[in-house]
Formats: structure tokens, C-alpha cells, sequence
């Protein structure tokens, strides 16, 4: 066996929405792969925190934060400026930025939705189209995007919640077909209730906490890392011949019929 088809040394990689939750599992375990890690986030503080931590952790490894808000277009070019001065090009992408705003769909003001559109969808298919002659100066790289069960069936995180990572999926598709004579490969991962700060009110719900695990078969919510593992495997080169897929990870939750 090959152990550099299991490894990702000296690949760089670009994690949006890196300060927290699943975006700084993804970083920590695309560092302890190997690879060199570039973390966005709107929040100084916390990118500032998230950064020292994995650096902390890994001491011989190479942690950069860079401050931006992927929902506005001009801050979008400014992270890919940061990245296209470190003069490597870029191996990895991982669209891991999100929001939400949970309400009946009659409630949405035009701008609710938008934004929620902009954050989830938009700003991941202009980072790809940003990064695009970035990613194509290797022979080989790779896009990641973070997508939803809610993609896929109805969940309780509202209409345009789902429809935006719907989008994502089938972005996913389609610059799969369309990039894949350029070598590069885009997946997604679709998550279901994952233990994050974001999630952490309504799972503080006894009934809500209950009503959840009756619909996942292994019983229990997912941690960050298990996120963050699906995550690496698409982009170490093991995964080479894997182009267009969306794997759920949600305990067999859209698996789980009648």
C-alpha cells in the first residue's frame, strides 16, 4: 500500500467558516493529514483563538487566518487575494461557510432569504469560480462543499435553508462534470444534527433531543470530527477517482424509512 494515497503533506488548503464548529474540525484534521491550512472567518477574535489552537496543536505544522465574510463579494476576492499571494496555488477547498434563520416561509422578509441564499449558495459557487485557476495549477485538487440533509428531505430549519443547500448539491454535480477534465474533483458532504454551539439550544431540549433520535438510526448526535473525517477522505488522493458525490453523514437518518 501506497502511504501518500492516505496522506496530504504539503497540500494547501482553504477552509471557509474555520473559527468554530465543523469548519475548525475540518482544519484540525486536514493538518494532522499533513496539510497546510489557510482559516476564514468573519470573527477576529475567534479566527485569532482557532488559529493559535491549531498551531498549538500542531507545532510543526502551518496554520494562517485570514478575516472575511464570504456573503459579500468584495470581501470573497480579498480571501482569494490572501491565498494567491502565498504563491502556491491551492490544492483544497472547502466551502464550510454557512447561516441560517428558521422561520414558516411566510414569515421571511426578501432580504431573510437572500441573505441566507448568499451565505449558504452563493458565496460558494463564486469562491469555487475564484479559486478555479488557483486549484488548476496542480494536476490534481480538490472541492469539498458542505452541504444539509435538508438538501435532500424536509427538515425543520426552514424552506430556504433546504433549497440553498440543495443548490450546493447540485453545484456539486455539475462542476464535478464540468471541471473534471481540469483535475479537479467536487464533492460535498450532506450532515445531520451535529454537536456545535449552533445546534446546541435546540438540543438543550429534552423533547426536541428525543424527537431527533428517533429518526436516527445509530441514536445519537454526530460530532465535528466525524464531519471533518468525510471531509479529508474526499480529498486525499485515495478518494482520486471519487468526483460528483454527496455522502450523508447523519447516523442513516435520510436511510430511515417507515
Amino acid at each position: 500500500m501506497d502511504p501518500h494515497r492516505w496522506r496530504l503533506d504539503g497540500q494547501l488548503a482553504l477552509v471557509t467558516g474555520g473559527s468554530a464548529g465543523i469548519g475548525r474540525a475540518i482544519a484540525r484534521e486536514l493538518m494532522g493529514l499533513g496539510a497546510r491550512v489557510i482559516i476564514a472567518a468573519r470573527d477576529g477574535d475567534a479566527l485569532e483563538s482557532a488559529r493559535d489552537e491549531l498551531a498549538d496543536e500542531f507545532p510543526d505544522g502551518e496554520v494562517r487566518g485570514v478575516i472575511g465574510d464570504v456573503a459579500d463579494d468584495e470581501q470573497r476576492r480579498e480571501v482569494l487575494d490572501f491565498v494567491e499571494d502565498i504563491g502556491d496555488g491551492l490544492n483544497i477547498l472547502v466551502n464550510n461557510a454557512g447561516g441560517n434563520l428558521t422561520k414558516n416561509a411566510t414569515d421571511y422578509t426578501e432580504d431573510e432569504w437572500r441573505q441566507i441564499f448568499e451565505v449558504n449558495l452563493f458565496s460558494a459557487f463564486e469562491l469555487s469560480r475564484y479559486a478555479h485557476p488557483l486549484l488548476t495549477q496542480h494536476a490534481s485538487s480538490s472541492i469539498v462543499n458542505v452541504g444539509s440533509v435538508s438538501g435532500a428531505t424536509h427538515v425543520r430549519s426552514g424552506a430556504p435553508y433546504g433549497m440553498s443547500k440543495a443548490g450546493m448539491h447540485q453545484m456539486t454535480k455539475n462542476l464535478a462534470v464540468e471541471w473534471a477534465e481540469d483535475g479537479v474533483r467536487v464533492n460535498a458532504v450532506a450532515p445531520w444534527y451535529i454537536r456545535t454551539r449552533r445546534t446546541s439550544d435546540k438540543l438543550a431540549d429534552p423533547d426536541y433531543l428525543d424527537e431527533v433520535l428517533l429518526r436516527t438510526p445509530l441514536g445519537r448526535v454526530g460530532e465535528p470530527e466525524e464531519v471533518a473525517a468525510a471531509v479529508a477522505f474526499l480529498c486525499l488522493p485515495a478518494a482520486s477517482y471519487i468526483t460528483g458525490e454527496c455522502i450523508a453523514v447523519d447516523g442513516g437518518f435520510l436511510r430511515y424509512g417507515f
